[in-house]
């Protein structure tokens, strides 16, 4: 069996050490060499190719981030950041995302090793998911905001949309959030993230799109024009009904396939509170949560649609749902902004 390739890069040596145990400790993978920084890492990135790349967020003699985002237009490469959590860091974080990292992994505060060694099984799993990723740059530098869509009708208004995702997601959410018109139907997102990191997310986007994007809060009232995200790491997302209003319900239950918020819990909701007026999307991500929920949304009648495997990040997610039969459609990532508003009875052109 042919072993990923780990090249980790941070400037703590017990990082380093305990990185290495983690990785070596897996069958499938194994630590080809470590670096304290970036300039030695570019180095061994020539010497020894690596599958994966992880590294740390604030190094001496070059930031991460200018090292990311020369990696990526160089020599693009999965890299899985490892961050401390910190208000700073969380921006961070969400910065190399946009630059091309796959996934990140969270530093504990306290008890660093016994806290990474908890997370021995998260980390290889991001690892795993890096090495059959697609890495890809967002183009700042050359390319301004996507085309805005705008729509002046819309034939109901009582249309919601659901979207799930995971690795890769924070991207392709933008992706599908940013050309949306200020009047768009009311949207519940469900991303894998853990604690800390959602708030830093809302705010970029809701400085990116026209639709007001919020970190969802109990009993919240759900209106069109507004986008409400799951608190990472915190509590599942529901939709729910309080007399003629949809609202938002936070459930504090145990993870569900391995995760808090699950899509899965999310998109259960949706099929049994709004049925028909609902429409799914599962967008790039790793493993199978939400592919069950979206079949309970196809069968109580909502529109349904995974991202495309060529657009995505990585195609766990999307190809669960479209195995079960619980998304009707594949559509590539650049259209589904498009086809989303025309599934809620959208009337408008390009502006």
């Amino acid at each position: 069996m042919k072993k990923i390739r780990v090249l980790c890069v941070d400037d703590s040596a017990l990082v380093r050490s305990l990185m290495s145990e983690i990785i070596n400790g897996q069958p499938d993978m194994e630590v080809v060499a470590t670096a304290p920084d970036p300039l030695i890492a570019r180095d061994l990135v020539k010497q020894h190719n690596p599958d994966v790349l992880t590294l740390d967020v604030e190094m001496p003699r070059m930031d991460g981030l200018d090292f990311l985002e020369r990696l990526m237009r160089l020599r693009p490469m999965p890299v899985v950041m490892v961050s401390s959590l910190t208000e700073r860091n969380s921006d961070v974080t969400m910065r190399a995302l946009e630059l091309g990292a796959v996934d990140f992994v969270t530093k504990p505060k306290l008890g660093l090793r016994d806290g990474l060694l908890e997370y021995s099984d998260m980390i290889a799993d991001k690892i795993r998911a890096a090495a059959h990723s697609r890495p890809r740059r967002r183009p700042t530098d050359q390319a301004g905001p996507r085309q805005r869509l705008s729509h002046t009708t819309f034939s109901t208004t009582e249309k919601l949309i659901m979207i799930g995702s995971s690795t890769g997601g924070t991207e392709a959410i933008r992706q599908v959030l940013e050309p949306l018109p200020a009047n768009s139907p009311a949207i519940m997102i469900t991303q894998h993230m853990p604690a800390g990191f959602t708030r830093s997310f809302v705010q970029r986007l809701d400085g990116l799109c026209a639709v007001e994007v919020h970190e969802a809060e109990d009993g919240q009232r759900v209106l069109p024009g507004h986008v409400y995200l799951a608190p990472g790491g915190v509590a599942h997302m529901k939709l729910a009904r309080s007399g003629a209003n949809y609202v938002v319900k936070l459930d504090y239950s145990e993870p569900v396939n391995r995760h808090r918020p699950s899509v899965d819990v999310l998109f259960h909701s949706a099929a049994q509170v709004a049925g028909k007026n609902a429409i799914g999307v599962i967008l790039t991500g790793m493993g199978k949560d939400g592919a069950q929920g979206m079949l309970a949304m196809r069968q109580a009648g909502a529109l349904t649609f995974a991202q495309d495997e060529a657009s995505c990040v990585v195609f766990g997610m999307p190809r669960e749902a479209l195995l079960i039969g619980a998304a009707e459609q594949a559509v590539p990532l650049d259209e589904m902004s498009e086809r989303i508003l025309k599934s809620a009875g959208a009337y408008g052109h390009r502006v």
